[in-house]
């Protein structure tokens, strides 16, 4: 039908089967569509989630690191200055009771100590700690045994230390070399 004024087709609603079932094809079609974005959109958001994580676990990593690289930065220098402190407690060690009575060295005696007592304040400062090792039982994380010596003490505790051992904060930086009680 059209309307006689201007020649325009007019619904009269004959055609409402046809119609409506062309319009239910689109509206499913969009409906797939819509799921389909949907979908991608959560994959989207799922990946920008990973990301992000992956962000923060980098920059935690690099947080730790940095961290790191300050707090033992001087490891090197450290371990090559025990050499110092050694050689320092060997020489004072060496002293026999008639040498320290000696007046003409005495004032060398008291420099050397004071050198001694001012470097293990350096170390405390510094975070560099003896390990502790003498009636302790052996602890490979920290002790490395040299030797094993007959004793009456238990299988296994340190009876001597050779060489004493050190830690940078809480890192190992030399094991105390030490000697451990023999069985039997």
């Amino acid at each position: 039908m059209t309307n006689i004024e201007n020649d325009t087709p007019v619904d009269d609603g004959a055609n409402t089967e046809t119609d409506t079932a062309e319009g239910a094809a689109p509206a499913q079609g969009e409906n797939e569509e819509l799921a389909q974005l949907a979908e991608q959109v959560a994959a989207l958001q799922q990946d920008l989630l990973y990301a992000r994580a992956e962000t923060q676990n980098v920059t935690r990593r690099k947080d730790k690191e940095i961290a790191d690289a300050h707090a033992y930065a001087s490891t090197k220098f450290a371990r090559d200055i025990l050499s110092v402190a050694d050689n320092l407690g060997r020489a004072l060690a060496a002293l026999s009771d008639e040498q320290r009575a000696d007046e003409g060295i005495k004032p060398l005696i008291t420099g050397l100590e004071a050198t001694e007592r001012e470097l293990l304040s350096v170390f405390e400062r510094n975070g560099i700690t003896r390990i502790a090792a003498i009636g302790l039982p052996l602890d490979p994380n920290q002790h490395q045994a040299m030797l094993e010596i007959p004793s009456d003490k238990t299988p296994g505790t340190i009876v001597q230390e050779m060489q004493a051992g050190y830690m940078l904060k809480d890192r190992l930086l030399r094991p105390a070399m030490v000697g451990v009680a023999k069985a039997g």
